[in-house]
This record gives structure tokens, C-alpha cells and sequence, in this order.
């Protein structure tokens, strides 16, 4: 798959060619957190059996991933599912963030630095996809209007050659999924944060 392409649409196909088949093969999927996760688990688990994991070590400080990563289990509890979604936690490795990120601290959001961030999260991601056996693996991140999804589906296309594990294409904002993640945290009162994550996000939000 190349640059350019409806990443809905690829995604449809793959969702409709499952419903045919009456398969429900197991999902590996990267949450950055609850409020983007939220219409995606909503949306995937009609065709999928999912693991959310939750790694992100990019998010600064401590308080605020003990924030995030408690609103993601807190809404898996909550939420009804049509198949089972279970919870899988990463480790907090803030240590492999800030040595991804040395020399690019200055990076504007959204450039280099970040680029480098969606590869080291879903790297990991494929690595565990590949030691679990799961059928697929890929993140919530392009449900964000201030995310790349041509540049996170380049990455986890990559990725998913060299870890040999499928990886599920797409670009959630569409069908107004970004308008219905924000009306799924209103409807279970979820923190929604102000800044990505790290502590060069947050400098930039002030």
C-alpha cells in the first residue's frame, strides 16, 4: 500500500471481507488514551476480539500517565463491548522517549521528534503482537485531526514486514470518528487532556 490512499475505504474492504468470512480474529490495539480509544473500541469490536495496550512512555510527568492510564481501564470496565476487549499495560519506559527525543527537543509538534515517537510506540506495539500471536495489531493515534494517518500507516506497514505480524490500516478521524470519540467521553464524563503527552506537548500548549 502505497502513499495516497483512502485509508478508510482499505479499512472498510478488510472489515467487510471478515463479516463475510465470520471471523473474529484478535486485535493488538495501541490506545494513547481513554478518549481516542473510545470510538475505535466501539468501532472494532463488532469485528474483533481486542487487547488494548497501553504504551506510552512518551507521556510527562508520572502523575499525568497514572491519570491517563487508570481513565483507559477505567473506561474498558464501563463500556459494553459486542466482543471481549481486555487490557494489557506497557511499561513506562520515560527513559527510551527521552533518548529518542535527544537532539530534537527544539522539533515543532508534529515533525521529526514526533514521528520518531509514533515509531517507537508502535514498534513495541508490533513486538508484542508478534510474541502474543495476534492476527493484527495497530493504534488509536489517527482518530487525531493532529496526527498524520499517511505517516502512522507508512510506519505500521513497515513495521508489520518486519515483525511479519498484519497490520490493520486506517485513519479513524474519518466517518466523523473524531466528532463521536468527543461525544463518547462526554457520555462517560472522561478526562480529556490538553497537550499529546510529553513534556515538549505540554510546553507547547501553555
Amino acid at each position: 500500500m502505497g502513499s495516497g490512499l483512502n485509508y478508510q475505504k482499505e479499512l472498510d474492504k478488510i472489515l467487510e471481507e471478515l463479516a463475510e468470512a465470520g471471523t473474529v480474529p484478535r486485535l493488538l490495539l495501541h490506545s494513547c488514551c481513554a478518549p481516542c480509544s473510545s470510538y475505535v473500541l466501539e468501532y472494532l469490536s463488532e469485528y474483533f476480539s481486542i487487547t488494548v495496550y497501553y504504551y506510552n512512555p512518551n507521556i510527562y510527568p508520572e502523575s499525568e500517565y497514572e491519570k491517563r492510564i487508570n481513565e483507559q481501564q477505567s473506561l474498558l470496565l464501563r463500556m459494553p463491548f459486542h466482543h471481549p476487549v481486555s487490557f494489557l499495560a506497557g511499561p513506562y519506559e520515560k527513559e527510551k522517549f527521552y533518548a529518542m527525543a535527544k537532539g530534537l527537543e527544539t522539533e515543532e509538534e508534529g515533525g521529526s521528534r514526533c514521528m520518531k515517537c509514533y515509531e517507537l510506540r508502535l514498534r513495541e506495539a508490533a513486538r508484542v503482537a508478534k510474541e502474543g500471536r495476534f492476527d493484527y495489531f495497530t493504534t488509536t493515534l489517527s482518530i487525531s485531526p493532529q496526527k498524520n494517518a499517511q505517516a502512522l500507516n507508512a510506519i505500521g506497514l513497515r513495521l508489520a514486514d518486519e515483525y511479519g505480524v498484519k497490520y490493520l490500516v486506517s485513519d479513524f478521524k474519518k466517518k466523523d470518528g473524531y466528532k463521536r470519540s468527543i461525544e463518547l467521553s462526554r457520555e462517560y464524563d472522561l478526562y480529556r487532556q490538553n497537550y499529546c503527552g510529553c513534556e515538549f506537548s505540554k510546553k507547547a500548549s501553555v
